[in-house]
């Protein structure tokens, strides 16, 4: 038996490979006496984030981009040396498609809610009656302080069903796959209802803490991304773990806690054991593997949706009206069945070669999930139509990635927050130096997911001490 302790991270996607990294990082420099071991169900790193070279194509089948004012992954990207690779947004403008018309996402809009008064006044996309009903935000009290309550319902409150509908849920609903009325505001947004708390009102709330820019002042890029595509970031952390660390093709099915020390039972039946585990995977697969706790019953029942993305390559002619901007995001309201499309030789220009015109439309609202399982073809016809409706495009595509993505959005349903606590509370109990860390439990986007991996390197150090 070793007289080094072992660690075990359970998943390889950006959270497992980020917390395997800085474990180890640590264990260098302190010199620790600690292994680290990565378990990857799968033949691939990476999790969600998935790129393709293709006939000189760029093409992300997962996350495209990276929130810029989030730190964390672009710390990760320096200590990996792709600094250098970092390229900003190549146009901010976005669109509402509602109506079967484009409209322009009123400037001064943050994740929707309207922060200048002018550009919103002026704005197609809501009625006279609609714009009344928002300007109710400012003379609402505060609401009731509650522990937890739908997105969805916070801002129908707040602004008006007009506004949550056309500009606020195809938005936020866009992040979460999910429906606004069943999402959690506190586990979503909680920074929205701090803000109503403290400010009487959203709006006015959000128009303190947002800076305010000079006409002439540039306004910083939203999103990043890496110009070799974000899976060069997968690569560069997995190359950076020391060799042995990851085994590939190998599931975790159940945990037990044996004494002091944890045995993994793995699916070719072999047992691996551990001081420290770090379950990065989904919270249908952590559930799985401790199915003897009832406190993680909650997981179980935790429900998740299926998304698919379309990434459509064209001969820069056969778009017939192309539009300038990075996108649009589709008012649940209208008749369509893409909920967004990206505009990425537009947003991304190095990812598409000369002459070329790249797309990426997005699929799977949480009423249409059939849609998912529709074949290729299928799901390439239902985007071409929906597409041709506001772009006339002439031809269909030189080629098509289709990436279905199931049961990979898990939904923060209203009181997930206090579900977690719970379950995080209980296994500090019953499972001392076992965490959860992932885009089931605490964020979902890549920047979250690093930093949950951080936080579980410093519970697994303070824990093993």
């Amino acid at each position: 038996m070793s007289e080094h302790k072992q660690i075990v991270v359970v998943g390889g996607g950006i959270t497992g490979l980020s917390t395997a990294y800085y474990l180890q990082k640590e264990i260098q420099e302190n010199q620790l006496p600690y292994q680290v071991h990565l378990l990857e169900a799968s033949d691939r790193l990476g999790g969600m984030i998935h790129t393709e070279q293709r006939d000189g194509f760029t093409i992300e089948r997962g996350p495209d981009s990276l929130l810029a004012r989030k730190q964390s992954a672009f710390r990760l990207i320096e200590e990996v040396g792709l600094q250098d690779n970092v390229v900003p947004v190549s146009t901010g403008k976005s669109y509402v498609l509602s109506k079967n018309k484009l409209h322009a996402i009123p400037q001064g809009a943050f994740m929707g809610i309207p922060t200048q008064v002018r550009p919103f006044i002026f704005s197609s996309l809501f009625s006279p009656i609609g714009k009344l009903r928002a300007a109710g935000d400012f003379v609402k009290k505060s609401s009731d302080p509650q522990e937890d309550q739908s997105l969805g319902g916070f801002f129908r409150h707040r602004l008006g069903d007009e506004v949550v509908e056309n500009l606020i849920e195809p938005l936020l609903s866009g992040i979460y796959s999910g429906d606004i009325d069943q999402l959690s505001l506190m586990a979503t947004f909680p920074n929205f209802y701090k803000l109503e708390q403290e400010h009487g009102s959203v709006v006015k709330g959000l128009q303190k803490v947002v800076p305010k820019r000079k006409k002439t002042e540039k306004r910083p890029p939203v999103f990043k991304t890496l110009n070799t595509g974000l899976g060069s970031l997968v690569d560069a952390v997995a190359a950076k773990l020391e060799r042995g660390t990851v085994r590939m093709n190998t599931a975790v099915d159940h945990i037990e806690k044996k004494g002091e020390m944890y045995h993994l039972l793995l699916n070719n039946g072999e047992v691996v054991k551990a001081d420290s585990i770090v379950i990065t995977s989904p919270h249908y697969k952590a559930q799985r593997m401790l199915t003897q706790y009832d406190f993680m019953k909650p997981l179980q029942e935790m429900p998740a949706t299926s998304v698919a993305n379309v990434a459509l390559a064209f001969d820069q002619t056969a778009i017939e009206q192309d539009i300038n901007g990075s996108g649009f995001v589709v008012s649940r309201t209208s008749d369509y069945r893409i909920t967004a499309c990206t505009w990425t030789h537009k947003k991304w220009p190095h990812t598409t070669p000369e002459g070329k015109a790249l797309m990426r439309a997005y699929v799977g609202k949480p009423n249409d999930q059939e849609i998912v399982e529709k074949s290729d073809e299928e799901i390439i016809d239902i985007v071409m139509q929906d597409l041709n409706k506001i772009m006339n495009i002439s031809t269909r595509p030189q080629f098509a990635v289709i990436t279905r993505w199931h049961n990979s959005r898990a939904q923060y349903t209203v009181g997930h927050k206090q579900r977690m606590e719970h379950i995080t509370e209980s296994m500090k109990q019953a499972l001392p130096g076992v965490y959860l860390a992932g885009a089931s439990y605490n964020g979902l986007g890549v920047p979250d997911c690093i930093d949950q991996g951080e936080e579980a390197v410093q519970k697994v150090l303070g824990y093993l001490g």
